[in-house]
């Protein structure tokens, strides 16, 4: 790691600040609403993923959502709660959730910014962050899939989409 490198993870700034600067400096679709909330597009693999970020500063957290746009049906709500248990025993940072009332399945993190400098957000953090989310959309989209078009149960969605691979072809 060369000094500039070093200086670089060191820096830190307002939450929604940094991200704005990842966001740009990945040549990203953005908007921000003020200093609180930003909004960034980015196409994956397997989607088009909405990033979003609120600051709440009264309580200095940070939460970061990724939106895959999957919409689950009612009557497949049922199976996406399932899914969503299984697939949050194997993360180690943030989790999946479904919002009730629109159907949305998107991946929540929130992060605490105390200490002794209060509010501000690194630009590691900030790659944990984002990196984070899209790395756990991308290796879980297929599951959501294979549940909601497949017919699969979670257990067999789960086994089919993360099978391990060795070696190149």
């Amino acid at each position: 790691m060369n000094v500039d490198e070093y200086e670089l993870e060191r820096e830190t700034s307002a939450p929604i600040d940094m991200l704005e600067h990842y966001f740009s400096a990945h040549n990203w679709s953005y908007e921000r609403g003020g200093d609180e909330e930003i909004v960034a597009n980015f196409q994956g693999s397997w989607a088009q993923y909405e990033l979003r970020a609120v600051w709440r500063d009264e309580d200095h957290v940070l939460q970061f959502l990724a939106l895959p746009d999957i919409r689950v049906a009612a009557d497949k709500r049922a199976a996406v709660y399932e899914t969503i248990g299984l697939v949050n025993e194997q993360l180690w940072l943030g989790h999946f959730e479904l919002w009730s009332n629109s159907g949305l399945v998107l991946f929540r993190h929130a992060v605490l910014l105390e200490g002794d400098e209060s509010g501000l957000l690194s630009l590691q953090q900030a790659e944990t962050l984002v990196e984070t989310a899209i790395e756990e959309c991308e290796r879980f989209y297929p599951v959501f899939q294979f549940v909601l078009w497949a017919g699969k149960t979670p257990q067999e969605a789960i086994a089919a989409a993360l099978i391990e691979t060795q070696g190149e072809a």
